[in-house]
């Protein structure tokens, strides 16, 4: 058994350096331009090396996309509890939990909106289902954190409006970061940059909580 440990923290080590590498060239090169050629080129492997791991491309990324899923949770889960949200000012939690969605779609532009078009792609397979019921759960956990501050929520259903709050958040910066590639045309209707477009969201989504 200890002659295996060795080959076992090898190929472990292995396969993570393939899965960094698959993200990586998603961000890069989108869905259509990740190919497995170019993925063993970036994680120093063989094309065989990965074909033996992995089916195809598809099942590749399918492992690559669930683990990005699996972690996100997993941070939620861990990273901060209820009790710890609950001692932070409610306008101070909401603008750090608005600026931390802001600062993660601009730095993972490209990457989100790959993962997205391959999901889309797989719409009513088990991967997509289990996906879905993945950012479900990472979405239920972000609302249990604001609940923490349910006696400073003024509007009569304090989960509906978090959860109906941080959507029309999470789907403006989808709408104006991962769908509109020229922002230009927006200029003089929409906040001038991200400073801006932080402070109203916030404002916004603590004006609907009816805690602004």
């Amino acid at each position: 058994m200890k002659s295996l440990e060795p080959q076992q923290a090898r190929s472990r080590e292995s396969l993570r350096k393939l899965l960094k590498a698959a993200a990586q060239v998603l961000g890069q090169h989108g869905v259509e331009g990740t190919t497995i050629p170019r993925i063993a080129a970036h994680a120093g492997l063989t094309p065989g090396a990965i074909y033996r791991r992995f089916n195809d491309k598809d099942a590749l990324l399918e492992t690559v996309i669930m683990g990005i899923l699996e972690r996100q949770d997993e941070r939620l889960r861990t990273g901060l509890t209820p009790e710890m949200a609950g001692q932070i000012p409610l306008p101070v939690f909401a603008a750090q939990i608005v600026d931390s969605l802001l600062v993660s779609y601009r730095a993972n532009a490209e990457l989100l909106r790959a993962i997205r078009q391959f999901l889309q792609g797989r719409m009513g397979t088990e991967f997509w289902k289990k996906a879905c019921r993945l950012e479900v759960r990472s979405y239920e956990r972000m609302v249990e954190l604001f609940l923490a501050h349910a006696k400073d929520i003024q509007h009569p259903d304090p989960r509906t409006a978090v959860s109906l709050g941080m959507l029309m958040v999470i789907s403006t910066l989808h709408e104006l970061i991962l769908d509109t590639p020229e922002m230009k045309v927006w200029k003089g209707l929409l906040p001038q940059d991200d400073q801006a477009l932080k402070r109203e969201l916030t404002r916004a989504f603590l004006g609907y909580l009816g805690a602004s």
